[in-house]
C-alpha cells in the first residue's frame, strides 16, 4: 500500500506530486496521499489545490496530514487548537472532493491519547506505517544511497509481524503500508525505482505477492487502510527511525 505524506507540492513546473501522479496512473496503482489543505507553500495554493483534486478525481484515497500553515506537531498543540485545525482541514477537503476523509497520519509521527480522542471525535482513524523510505528531508541533501538496503531492512521487520498473524487481512491480503513524501524532488526523481525495489526486497525475503502487488481500486484500498490503523493508545508500534526513540 503506497502513501504519500506532506503533499501536494505547488510548483507549477518540474512539480514532483505531477510526476508521481504521472507514474501512478501509467502503472494503474492507487494510493493515499495524506495532503496538508492550508500549507502555505504546498496544498493552501492554487496549484496545491488543483493537484487535490487531481489525485482524487484519479481514484486516490484522500487523507489529511494536517491542517495548519506549517507541519505543524498535534502532541504540541491544545486540545482546542488540534480540533480547530483538524476541523479546518477536513472542511478544506470536502470542499476539494466533495468526501470528508476518514484516514490522518500525524506528522512527526507523534500521538498520544490525546490526539487520538481528536481524532476520533473528528471521524478520523489514524494509519502510521511498516516501511519508510525515509526521505522526509525535502530542502538540501535529500538523497538516499540506501534506498535498498531500508526497504530490505524495514520489509525483514514487518515479514515477522506477518509470520506472526500480527497484521491484518482484508479481502484475501495482507497490506503493507508504504511511506513516500511527495513533496521530496529526489523520491519524484526515483519514485519507478523504489517501486521495482520493494518488489525486489520481498521476492527476496519471500514475502507472498499479489498478482497485482499495489492496490488499483480506490475502495479495496480504503478498506485495507482503514483495517491498518491504529486506534488503541496504549499500543506502541514501531515508528520510523529517531521517532519511535523520541515519541514511544
Amino acid at each position: 500500500m503506497l502513501t504519500f505524506d506532506d503533499g501536494p507540492a505547488s510548483a507549477v513546473n518540474d512539480n514532483p506530486t505531477v510526476h508521481i501522479l504521472e507514474v501512478l496512473e501509467q502503472r494503474h496503482i492507487k494510493a493515499v496521499f495524506f495532503t496538508q489543505p492550508r500549507a502555505w507553500n504546498g496544498g493552501g495554493t492554487e496549484m496545491g489545490r488543483a493537484l487535490i483534486r487531481r489525485e482524487y478525481r484519479e481514484g486516490h484515497v484522500i487523507g489529511l496530514h494536517s491542517g495548519t500553515p506549517f507541519h505543524s506537531n498535534h502532541r504540541f498543540m491544545s486540545r482546542e487548537r488540534l480540533d480547530e485545525t483538524l476541523q479546518l482541514g477536513l472542511d478544506d477537503l470536502k470542499s476539494e472532493t466533495g468526501v470528508t476523509p476518514k484516514l490522518v497520519r500525524p506528522p512527526f509521527w507523534a500521538y498520544d491519547a490525546d490526539t487520538l480522542a481528536s481524532y476520533r471525535a473528528h471521524g478520523l482513524q489514524m494509519l502510521l506505517t511498516d516501511l519508510n523510505a525515509n526521505d522526509g528531508k525535502i530542502y538540501g541533501v535529500n538523497w538516499s544511497w540506501h534506498k535498498r538496503s531500508n526497504m530490505l531492512t524495514h520489509l525483514a521487520e514487518t515479514r515477522k509481524h506477518w509470520a506472526a498473524g500480527a497484521l491484518p487481512s482484508v479481502d484475501g491480503y495482507t497490506p503493507v503500508v508504504v511511506t513516500f513524501h511527495d513533496v521530496n524532488t529526489y523520491t519524484s526523481r526515483h519514485i519507478e525505482e523504489y517501486l521495482e525495489i520493494l518488489l525486489d526486497v520481498a521476492r527476496e525475503l519471500q514475502v507472498p505477492l499479489a498478482e497485482q502487488p499495489f492496490y488499483q481500486d480506490h475502495d479495496q484500498l480504503e478498506r485495507a487502510a482503514l483495517a491498518a490503523t491504529i486506534t488503541d493508545p496504549n499500543l506502541k508500534p514501531q515508528l520510523p527511525g529517531l521517532w519511535n526513540w523520541l515519541w514511544q
